[in-house]
């Protein structure tokens, strides 16, 4: 799968950019019609230790979903994120076996 990956305001280093593109290839275990995938990197302006802010859009065809995720680290969030798209592309899976 195509992972685009944008980081706002500072330079995601290699490591990071190689675990995301890993953990968004897992996708395609649950739903094999992923097109591909957007993911955004933040860094909030707050003292706050959960100042990451982690984005993922992931285009199926005729939907798209959005994932938006806070967290202290990047890891945390591209886990927390690829876990609750895993959960709705079993969703949209089992809707689709529904209709045939």
């Amino acid at each position: 799968m195509k992972v685009n990956t944008q980081s706002v305001n500072f330079n995601a280093d290699k490591k990071l950019l190689d675990f995301i593109q890993k953990r968004m290839d897992k996708l395609d275990l649950f739903y094999d019609k992923v097109i591909k995938s957007d993911v955004y990197l933040k860094l909030e302006n707050t003292s706050d230790k959960v100042n990451k802010v982690f984005e993922a859009r992931v285009s199926v065809p005729g939907d798209s979903f959005v994932v938006k995720k806070q967290c202290k680290t990047f890891e945390e969030g591209a886990d927390m994120a690829a876990s609750s798209l895993e959960r709705q592309l079993k969703k949209r899976k089992e809707k689709l076996r529904a209709h045939l």
